[in-house]
Formats: structure tokens, C-alpha cells, sequence
């Protein structure tokens, strides 16, 4: 077992920056540029949709929970250290992406994401190389056959979406709607990514992204138990340590109560 496991979930905008570049359009406006490049796009899909390919996506959050394997006298125990978001509400898309990396490079952790390898890894990846950063641990660790490349490996990284469906031989199905069948707890939100950026509401984007990881861990928990790599006194114990983390987090952090809530 890896001693670190990093459960992490993205939220992106479109870049305005390159849309301009691209659509070789520099007096646009932040606004315009972003409304174009989806346009742009729509084209290119042939009407079906406006989603930007992955290297237009501006990093705007990085949310994760981060446990660590301790031992005790009864063995090896998952410990759950934080759920929060990388930086602050005013850190750039480089310094959100330098701590991801440099937590990869320090302490290569497990990932374990919901559509990782299809869309925030190459995400991350793209907007790394936009910045100039490295991170040597990401194509060094491991060996050939387990490694954060590997697509059908999870000793690195497990994509929720790819285990739960065996890779797409059966139907892949969404977050909410695996939430819904597991009895995991999942908060929706009807506002949308860029129009809370744009509005300069990033701490909202931040505390919804965060809601998200939860849904995720608590996802992954529910493979692990059907794996065997946690039996059901682990699983249980790690349940109310999570439960219990949010309780007492929530009294600064409200959204933390609607995952509460929805658990009940």
C-alpha cells in the first residue's frame, strides 16, 4: 500500500488568453474571448458541443482530500489529514499547479479522481507545459507496468470512471448517478463554473469543488471494501472518522454541513 492517497477533483475555465492567440482577436475582452472560443468549438464537434479541448481549460481549482496510512497496534490504518482546496481564493492557475506537482514530486502520492485520465490529468498536464513546470516523479516512478501513465494500473492512480465500468466495456456511468445507487452523499449545484469565476465568487467554486471530493472518497472507500483492501471494521471506522472530520470542520465551513446533511 502507498502511504499517501490524494482524492482529487478539478474546476476549470476557459482560457481567455489563448482563445485570443488562437482566434487572433487581442482587444477581446476576457468575457468575449471565452464566449467565442465555445463557439469556436461548437464548430469544430460539429454543433454536438461547445466544450473546449483540454488545453484551453484554465485551472482555476484544485480540491482534494489527502489521507495517510499509519500504523498502530491494530496495523496499518487509513488517516484522514485534511479536505480542502490547494492555495487560496487569489492564487493564480501557476501556483495551484506548482503545488499539485511538487506534492507529486515530494511525496508521490495514490491518486484517485472521477474521470481523471479523460479529463483533469491531461488538464493538468497541458497547463503544467503552458507554465514551464516539470515534475521528473510523474514519468519516473513506478515500473513498466504500474506508473502514474498507466492506464489499466491503480497502484498510482484509480479513476473511478474507468474501474467502475472495466475500462468502458460496460456503460460509464456519471458521479451523481453512482452517489445516488451507493447511498454516498452528493450536493448539486445549479450555478456554474465560469459564471462564479467571472462574478469573482471563487471561494463558492472552491467549497463546491470541495463537496464534490467528498462524494469521491466516499466512492472510492465503497471500492476499496468490495476490493479487500479494507475489511468492514476499517471501512466503518473510516466512515465515521470522515463524518466526524466534517462535523467538526463544518463550524467553519458551511458547506461541509450540506454533505452532513445529505448523509443523513
Amino acid at each position: 500500500m502507498m502511504k499517501d492517497t490524494l482524492v482529487f477533483n478539478i474546476q476549470t475555465v476557459p482560457d481567455a488568453e489563448a482563445a485570443r492567440r488562437l482566434l487572433e482577436h487581442p482587444e477581446w475582452s476576457d468575457q468575449q474571448a471565452r464566449d467565442d472560443v465555445m463557439d469556436y468549438f461548437l464548430q469544430k464537434n460539429e454543433g454536438k458541443s461547445d466544450f473546449p479541448r483540454h488545453p484551453f481549460h484554465q485551472v482555476v481549482v484544485i480540491s482534494y482530500a489527502y489521507l495517510v496510512a499509519e500504523r498502530d497496534e491494530h496495523g496499518t490504518q487509513w488517516v484522514l489529514k485534511r479536505i480542502a482546496s490547494g492555495g487560496t481564493s487569489e492564487s493564480s492557475e501557476k501556483e495551484l499547479l506548482e503545488g499539485f506537482f511538487h506534492l507529486i514530486e515530494t511525496r508521490t502520492p495514490r491518486l484517485v479522481s472521477f474521470n481523471g485520465r479523460g479529463f483533469a490529468i491531461p488538464v493538468l498536464k497541458y497547463r503544467a507545459m503552458v507554465h514551464g513546470l516539470s515534475c521528473s516523479k510523474w514519468v519516473s516512478s513506478g515500473d513498466r507496468w504500474n506508473h502514474y501513465e498507466s492506464r489499466y494500473s491503480s497502484v498510482y492512480h484509480v479513476d473511478l470512471l474507468e474501474v467502475l465500468s472495466d475500462y468502458g466495456a460496460s456503460i460509464r456511468c456519471s458521479l451523481s448517478e453512482i452517489a445516488a445507487v451507493f447511498h454516498v452523499p452528493r450536493v448539486l449545484s445549479e450555478e456554474n463554473a465560469r459564471e462564479l469565476f467571472e462574478s469573482g465568487a471563487l471561494s463558492v467554486l472552491r467549497d463546491h469543488c470541495e463537496t464534490d471530493v467528498c462524494s469521491i472518497l466516499l466512492i472510492f472507500l465503497r471500492w476499496q471494501l468490495f476490493q479487500g483492501a479494507l475489511n468492514h471494521e476499517t471501512y466503518a471506522y473510516l466512515m465515521q472518522s470522515i463524518h466526524n472530520y466534517l462535523t467538526i470542520e463544518s463550524e467553519e465551513k458551511a458547506h461541509f454541513s450540506n454533505i452532513l446533511e445529505a448523509w443523513e
